[in-house]
């Protein structure tokens, strides 16, 4: 898919790494399983990307001019001015949340624990446990997650936030989704702008997407113990 950004079945889909920008580079590295083995370069690759996805978002805000007073005279600049609040699950989610955080830093924050719960013939639910979230009534929320692969987590996660207040603008932030996540959030959640920066077609028997880039959760934080 080349495009920039097309309309999916009435989803809004911005494709940023159908362009070329500094974006792919960061895309290239984060996929890169040699350099995988270096965590803190993978993690901050997820906040680089984490920071262009938000500058894109950020020209679809909501604008005011304000004067501001310089050593020399008076500067008029047009700033955001919508309230924004920035969720994520946790743990995959966080250096992604990161690289939002370092351009929206006015933002507040909403954190979602959720996981896949695996069953011996191969099928998971997904559980939610614990949320912290602030008043989201009226706001711009911006849920990230690296990876969209069935959907199922982040379309989860959006409707528990939802206890929290109606926000007037959603938008789901992803590195790269599989087709069928996207037409999960495309059935779901037709409302939402999704902004990824890849689209891969295959899911693994577990999942996983291909080519994908593996557990970015692993990747950033290291291994865990299997339930």
């Amino acid at each position: 898919m080349l495009h920039l950004e097309y309309t999916y079945l009435r989803l809004m889909v911005h494709q940023l790494g159908g362009k070329n920008s500094i974006l792919n580079l960061y895309l290239s590295q984060l996929r890169d399983k040699h350099i995988q083995t270096d965590s803190l370069r993978f993690r901050k690759n997820m906040e680089r990307v984490g920071a262009i996805m938000a500058y894109e978002i950020s020209q679809q805000l909501t604008y005011l001019p304000i004067e501001t007073e310089t050593p020399l005279g008076t500067a008029m600049t047009r700033v955001p001015s919508d309230k924004i609040v920035l969720g994520t699950i946790l743990r995959a989610g966080l250096a992604l949340h990161n690289g939002f955080l370092h351009m929206i830093d006015h933002a507040g924050n909403a954190f979602v624990s959720a996981y896949r719960k695996h069953h011996k013939d191969g099928s998971f639910d997904i559980n939610i446990e614990y949320i912290s979230c602030p008043n989201l009534e009226d706001t711009v929320l911006i849920i990230s997650d690296p990876m969209i692969a069935t959907g199922a987590s982040i379309v989860l996660a959006y409707k528990a936030l939802l206890e929290y207040g109606q926000p007037k603008e959603v938008h789901f932030a992803t590195v790269i989704a599989s087709t069928q996540g996207v037409e999960h959030v495309r059935r779901m959640c037709p409302e939402v702008q999704l902004w990824v920066g890849a689209i891969d077609d295959e899911l693994t028997a577990k999942s996983y997407i291909v080519p994908g880039l593996g557990d970015a959760g692993d990747l950033s934080f290291g291994s865990k113990v299997q339930e």
